[in-house]
């Protein structure tokens, strides 16, 4: 809570008119049952009708301006509560930003969203109303708590036993509240991310047939997300129901013990109402301490949550005097490079020369490290050992804006928006001319089938590309990577899914950018051959490296693969000849 108050902080000028608008209503409403008072026993009781009028006119003015200031309250607070979430919602959008990859490969999307979407609206209630409006309640009480002794101590001192009582099971609420909304943020981020899983993957699930099997593990998730409600409404009727009951009693002490003095005349009728009314102001707050302290304890449980990830310390950032060149040339060296990922061994003793607009190929069999090789580049992790140069500066000693600004990245899996085909394609650039983009689109290949559509460069795409095929998708991303013009440009399996012609024709379109590096990771011989260098990965270590004529002269891992893709054509060669 204390570090709420920060964003708070930054609304104090905007907060200081409601906090006085309340105070001003606060004070007007202390004043109706003194009115009240003066109605009982000078005007009814004592006759003195002329009164009458100048009474009622003072609780319609009390009245309008408990009206007027009420609204300033309400709407200032809801303005800088909304404010404060605005804030704080932004702050943790840009810190999620900034983690790296590692974080993501241990946090599920659900969880991510229930913390910026459910806990901050738990936060949203307590800043922009409850917290605000807790501080309110206690300037009744204790306004009002003065004023009922001044009237008579004894029925004072009688009537306000009953509130330690009231105050000790509203700490007891808060807090096991607190403990049982915890319980159940958590259990709804796992709700949350069954549903999504399920929901990016419901063609897969049709596909296998396996709705029964969704269903039952969403309904074992929300049976317990179930339990956990009931936990804490059980938590909610074992204490609130005590309260009241404390609450009302302290009414029908006053009504009891009252009544009794007034017949004794130690106090008046009017008095006993004035009274009445002021402990009313008392039993008030304490029967919206527990539905406040529930409030509270959900924004301290959510506050808990979301501060826990921005105080997550990014693994990878920018240094703080970073390296600024005015351009990069695309050379790229690896210097016994070895990377751990959960303490095992990922790569071991990696050494990569890549001139300035050479292509560096890389194969191997799933789980070998060709992928991590790539990453490493970009600083997406960070190597354990050895260094990697681009043009003779370590990757570490550059702002992670500029190196990545220099590398265009063609993911192994294919993401597109929910947007059209355009925005997709220009998603990697600020601004482009026509026909710039004009060019990408017909050498990525992604004209051919674009053209097609009723709507074009402007058809709208489902979720992750859903309605294309993984060939239009690889054309699309290729097109994104390439409108980018960078300096090094990385092929993560990016052509697995396209026809050899299709294939074909990108690569002889790539190849007319001879200022650009590449980095080219693919199962198919057709794909690589063309490479300066081909390297053969297995284990997190290079078996074999050369260019294609070479590896097929040594007869070793890159030969096998060869004779295993081509055997079908050479051996009907054979039958021809």
């Amino acid at each position: 809570m204390r570090r709420l108050l920060k964003y708070v902080y930054r609304y104090k000028i905007i907060y200081i008119v409601p906090v006085l608008s309340m105070m001003v209503a606060v004070g007007l409403d202390m004043f109706n049952p003194i009115i009240t008072q003066k109605i009982i026993d000078d005007v009814l009781l004592g006759g003195k009708h002329e009164l009458l009028s100048a009474l009622l006119l003072a609780l319609l003015g009390i009245t309008i301006g408990r009206a007027i200031f009420g609204y300033i309250r309400e709407f200032l607070f809801d303005y800088a509560g909304s404010g404060v979430t605005v804030d704080l919602r932004n702050d943790l959008f840009s810190h999620i930003q900034k983690l790296p990859f590692d974080y993501f490969d241990g946090v599920n999307t659900g969880e991510i969203m229930s913390r910026t979407s459910e806990d901050i609206n738990n936060i949203w209630n307590a800043m922009g109303f409850a917290i605000l409006f807790f501080v309110e309640q206690v300037l009744y009480l204790i306004i009002a708590t003065i004023l009922i002794f001044t009237i008579d101590w004894r029925l004072a001192l009688i009537s306000i036993l009953t509130m330690p009582p009231m105050l000790v099971l509203a700490l007891k609420l808060e807090k096991k509240i607190g403990e049982a909304y915890e319980n159940l943020s958590d259990q709804s981020a796992v709700l949350n991310t069954t549903a999504q899983e399920n929901l990016a993957g419901v063609r897969l699930v049709k596909a296998f047939g396996r709705e029964k099997h969704e269903l039952s593990k969403f309904f074992k998730q929300n049976e317990e997300h179930y339990r956990l409600n009931i936990e804490q409404a059980r938590i909610w009727s074992k204490y609130h129901p005590i309260i009241e009951f404390l609450s009302s009693l302290v009414l029908i002490i006053v009504i009891s013990i009252g009544g009794m003095f007034v017949v004794r005349r130690q106090i008046t009728l009017g008095e006993l109402v004035k009274f009445y009314g002021y402990i009313l102001m008392l039993i008030w707050p304490m029967r919206l301490m527990g539905w406040l302290t529930n409030i509270i304890g959900k924004c301290n449980a959510s506050a808990r949550r979301i501060f826990a990830i921005m105080d997550t310390e990014p693994t990878i950032s920018s240094p703080q005097n970073p390296i600024t060149p005015n351009e990069f040339n695309g050379k790229i060296v690896f210097e016994n490079v070895s990377f751990k990922y959960h303490n095992e061994d990922v790569l071991k003793n990696v050494n990569i020369v890549a001139e300035p607009g050479s292509t560096i190929a890389i194969m191997g069999a799933t789980g070998s490290g060709k992928s991590s090789i790539i990453n490493l580049i970009g600083r997406y992790y960070d190597c354990t050992e050895g260094r990697i140069l681009i043009d003779d500066v370590d990757v570490k000693e550059l702002g992670l804006t500029v190196l990545r600004k220099n590398i265009s990245v063609v993911m192994q899996d294919t993401f597109l928006f929910s947007d059209t085909i355009e925005n997709n394609i220009k998603f990697s650039v600020d601004a482009v001319g026509d026909s710039e983009f004009k060019e990408v689109v017909v050498d990525s290949q992604v004209e051919k089938f674009v053209q097609e559509m009723r709507d074009g460069y402007q058809t709208v795409i489902g979720e992750r590309g859903v309605g294309l095929s993984g060939g239009q998708k690889q054309r699309i991303s290729i097109a994104r990577a390439m409108l980018k013009r960078s300096k090094v440009l990385i092929l993560d399996d990016a052509t697995s899914s396209l026809d050899m012609e299709t294939e074909y024709e990108i690569q002889k379109a790539l190849e007319k950018n001879k200022q650009m590096t590449k980095f080219v990771i693919a199962h198919r011989i057709s794909a690589v051959k063309n490479a300066d260098e081909i390297l053969i990965v297995e284990d997190g270590e290079i078996i074999e490296r050369g260019n294609h004529q070479s590896l097929l002269r040594r007869r070793g891992k890159y030969y096998s693969i060869y004779c295993e893709q081509f055997m079908d054509i050479d051996a009907l060669q054979e039958v021809v000849m």
